[in-house]
């Protein structure tokens, strides 16, 4: 190489050097799945539905958990994250009926972080009725509530709908993300939430 040639050739590499990077593109079908047919989301026009499925006893999906808030807390108002306990088999039910309890309840903002702790901290094993019980008696809650609601039908529906959800956005494996009713975003790590802005946008 010439000199002449050298000196324009590191012009032209200190100019692409100065240009801001490009995002990763993520694909259809390497890093999410668009679903063949459009599923109803629970959003009002204009909101964007982001459900993430999740069970108390994945060891992911505990780690997932301050990523996402910190995630959630930068949407924009018309960004709506739900939470959706799967139903891989009938042993998820308790946990799964557990979540929708908190959530009736409002107690969510207390004891959802503190259930993924007891499980995956403190090496607890809430994954049936006594153990769950059990536990939430060392909450300090009114049980006669925590009781009414867990064997209510409104958590019982709440759980059949989960499992329907579930399979509809085809989910595999948790945590999961479904978005809008079109997009399932199997976990990938630090990718995963990247992936779901990508697509948000996307979707205008």
């Amino acid at each position: 190489m010439q000199r002449r040639q050298f000196n324009q050739a590191l012009v032209l590499t200190s100019a692409l050097s100065a240009l801001p990077l490009r995002a990763e593109e993520y694909e259809a079908g390497r890093h999410y799945r668009a679903l063949p047919k459009p599923l109803p989301t629970s959003v009002q026009a204009g909101q964007v539905e982001v459900l993430e499925f999740f069970a108390y006893s994945c060891i992911h999906c505990f780690h997932f958990e301050q990523p996402l808030e910190a995630w959630i807390a930068k949407q924009k108002p018309n960004v709506v994250v739900k939470r959706v306990p799967v139903l891989f088999s009938p042993q998820f039910t308790p946990m799964a009926k557990l979540y929708y309890t908190l959530e009736a309840l409002n107690w969510l903002g207390r004891l959802h972080g503190r259930v993924f702790s007891a499980i995956h901290v403190d090496k607890q094993r809430l994954f049936d009725d006594q153990a769950i019980f059990d536990w939430m008696k060392q909450q300090q809650v009114d049980m006669a509530a925590f009781d009414k609601m867990y064997k209510s039908f409104g958590v019982a529906g709440k759980v059949k709908r989960g499992a329907q959800l579930s399979a509809a956005f085809e989910v595999e494996g948790t945590p999961a993300l479904g978005i809008q009713g079109r997009y399932t975003v199997p976990g990938q790590g630090d990718k995963t939430l990247a992936i779901a802005d990508q697509l948000i946008a996307k979707l205008g």
